[in-house]
């Protein structure tokens, strides 16, 4: 099954039961923002209650996502603890962020790091600094990316580095 780097799937972030604490955390954030763009008393209320939802469903997974973050549709956080993601990041369409993942910034510099579409993040990477990662590229588990990433790459190691391609793999869209 190809994913894809535009339209996002929206099927990959509703909850499948009552207990499905990644999703329903995204879901807060998506309540949220939403809420965040209406007036209202009726929208006041929802939005009270999805920073309720938010802060108790960042208590369980252990994860530090802003409320007010860029994160498009279709992202998957399969094991949410220990995510931490900077404000200022943008997030791609089908995006998938594994355990202990930092997207984060340089000291003295407030540029954040871009993820385009389809772009999967092994456990414990750490993506520092106004950077691009490409779409359909792979971050390996711990890798240290400090530099832009192309499309179609598959990047391990401290510092990371190309080591391969997903062009074969994956389908364009």
């Amino acid at each position: 099954m190809t994913v894809s780097a535009e339209q996002a799937d929206w099927s990959r972030e509703k909850p499948r039961q009552f207990w499905d604490p990644s999703r329903k955390l995204i879901t807060s954030i998506r309540d949220y923002q939403a809420s965040n763009q209406k007036s209202g008393f009726i929208s006041k209320l929802v939005k009270k209650l999805a920073v309720l939802r938010y802060r108790f469903w960042s208590v369980i997974t252990g994860a530090d996502i802003p409320l007010t973050i860029s994160i498009s549709g279709g992202i998957l956080l399969p094991h949410p603890n220990g995510i931490v993601l900077h404000p200022n990041s943008y997030i791609g369409p089908n995006c998938l962020i594994h355990q202990q993942v930092t997207l984060g910034v340089k000291r003295g510099n407030e540029g954040a790091p871009k993820l385009m579409g389809h772009v999967d993040i092994g456990a414990g990477a750490k993506i520092i600094g106004d950077i691009t990662i490409g779409k359909h590229s792979l971050i390996g588990a711990n890798a240290v990316v400090t530099k832009n990433v192309p499309e179609y790459s598959i990047v391990a190691g401290i510092p990371a580095k190309i080591i391969g391609s997903t062009a074969g793999v994956i389908h364009n869209d």
